[in-house]
């Protein structure tokens, strides 16, 4: 009797002490985050109760250090005024992302581990004490390392998020070219899934969603940068993003940020399109790949300002648009244009005395480093044109993912333009020939130019209305200034009121097909070929 009566007594003292634990960690949450800490840990060697999915031989390299300390102490305040932790990379939750090298930090598989396969492109990087930027371009980088901002969440709210959040757009159906999409071709299947649905989200411009995959930071931080290092396109997409990780460091949450050119996007593609044609018009028609690259060199440089404080200066948008950018920009717009020219182009990013971005262009099999930004000096130069990564060593070192981009060592195409600038004064210019066709050789003379949007109206109305059914004409106009106006007015259908709504109306028609091209001619003048179809 005695016995029993002690062991209630017992029982009742250990459930006392139970409740006045429960009430003290109701009021004190750091203790029961170190006693969950505490049982986590026996888990062993930080491996995920979720399964092998979340092991640590399947995370990426983590970068060491950071390129991108310049620019991100205001996104750590607004974390830190948020309740988002921001730390370094050991911490649980970090910003922004730094230098990777392929080579094992002893915490992370290395990327070639992940794959299970040798990725090594033969690059090799030079130390970062090696790197000496010349005095002509000191000052001309501006490149911002992808920012990330994390927060560690509970088991409870990540489940909670589960329900709240779908995955959004999935991108199941999607594929990329590994030619033209490098950073695709560099992740697992896993991650490429995560890949498609981050650029599915991107361009249905759907800000929040769960993770179709289960990834933890790095892998997170890896896939975002390879889908916004391959697709310059999405310039409407922030260098940045945020992201919730439950402790046992699954993401939980993905949240894309935005610019504000997604508030009138069509518009924007508009003008982006517009300005890409206005360059790509003038390309496309060249002989070889390395003439269209050495065009669409030479017209960013004539139409690009270095500007520092441009807006949106991390986007393509901001060269082909604004005419304002920073290495970022002239890097994407470059990659951008040669993807449309159907030669393959890739942003670059690492250390050039700070952090740059430039690109890597295949040219007859053979690669070469070209830095638009460092050319477009006064006078125009081709210093950084076409470059081998030996030639580069000096000047440029790159880091992240862009240490896998295929090695530079091309010949075939290095320092053409060089060896035209030292020959004498006279030549300091590069010896760029023309192979654009003239009025006359098209049979055309000046009186058969047109100057203003009107002129161009009524001529279309002059011709149009002598025509029957199907007709195909020409006609020409004196820039390529005025080219993209008629562009912009048959992108608004204000050709219709210009000059079409005349012509139904004298043919009886009920509406019309209207497909028009541009040729590119000596002198700035532009040919253009219409096909339209009555019906």
């Amino acid at each position: 009797m005695k016995f029993l009566k002690g062991l209630l007594y017992s029982i009742l003292i250990l459930l006392s002490l139970i409740s006045l634990f429960i009430i003290i960690c109701a009021f004190q949450p750091n203790l029961s985050d170190k006693v969950a800490g505490l049982f986590q840990n026996k888990l062993g060697n930080g491996t995920s109760p979720y399964g092998e999915d979340m092991a640590q031989e399947d995370m990426l390299p983590m970068p060491e250090g950071s390129g991108a300390a310049d620019g991100i102490a205001d996104s750590i305040a607004d974390s830190i005024a948020d309740g988002i932790a921001v730390g370094s990379d050991d911490a649980a939750v970090h910003g922004g992302t730094g230098n990777a090298t392929g080579s094992d930090n002893g915490e992370n598989g290395t990327l070639e581990n992940l794959l299970g396969e040798d990725i090594n492109s033969g690059y090799v990087p030079p130390e970062r004490e090696a790197v000496n930027v010349p005095e002509s371009v000191t000052g001309r980088g501006g490149y911002t390392p992808v920012q990330e901002v994390a927060e560690q969440i509970d088991e409870e709210e990540a489940k909670e998020l589960q329900k709240k959040y779908t995955y959004g757009e999935t991108g199941e159906d999607l594929s990329f070219d590994t030619e033209y999409y490098p950073y695709y071709g560099m992740l697992p299947e896993k991650l490429q899934s995560l890949y498609r649905q981050i650029y599915a989200n991107a361009m249905a411009v759907n800000g929040i969603f769960n993770p179709i995959e289960k990834v933890n930071q790095t892998e997170l931080r890896h896939t975002f940068m390879a889908v916004f290092n391959d697709h310059p396109e999405l310039f409407w997409l922030d260098s940045a993003y945020r992201a919730k990780f439950a402790r046992n460091g699954e993401c939980a949450e993905i949240a894309l940020e935005f610019n504000y050119l997604v508030d009138n996007l069509d518009e924007a593609k508009g003008e982006f399109q517009s300005g890409a044609e206005s360059i790509l018009s003038g390309a496309r028609n060249l002989g070889s790949d390395y003439e269209k690259e050495l065009y669409v060199h030479n017209a960013l440089l004539d139409r690009i300002t270095y500007d520092m404080g441009a807006p949106l200066n991390q986007s393509a948008y901001s060269a082909l648009v604004g005419g304002r950018t920073v290495c970022a920009g002239y890097a994407r717009s470059f990659q951008y244009l040669m993807t449309e020219l159907g030669i393959p182009c890739y942003y670059c990013t690492g250390y050039a005395g700070e952090s740059h971005a430039w690109n890597i262009i295949r040219l007859d099999g053979e690669y070469y480093n070209a830095d638009a930004t460092w050319d477009d000096t006064n006078p125009d130069k081709y210093g950084y044109f076409n470059k081998t990564d030996s030639e580069f060593s000096t000047t440029h070192r790159r880091e992240d993912l862009s240490v896998y981009l295929p090695a530079c060592n091309g010949t075939k195409y290095s320092n053409l333009e060089d060896s035209t600038q030292e020959s004498s004064p006279e030549q300091a210019q590069p010896q760029y020939v023309d192979e654009r066709r003239s009025l006359n050789e098209i049979g055309f003379s000046e009186k058969d130019v047109l100057r203003s949007l009107q002129e161009y109206y009524d001529d279309c109305y002059r011709q149009l209305t002598t025509a029957g059914d199907f007709i195909e004409f020409v006609n020409i106009v004196d820039s390529e200034d005025l080219w993209m106006e008629c562009y912009r007015a048959y992108e608004s259908d204000n050709y219709s009121f210009g000059y079409m709504d005349r012509v139904l109306e004298e043919l009886g028609a009920g509406g019309c097909e209207v497909d028009v091209e541009a040729e590119s001619l000596q002198d700035g003048r532009v040919l253009l070929y219409h096909t339209i179809t009555f019906f």
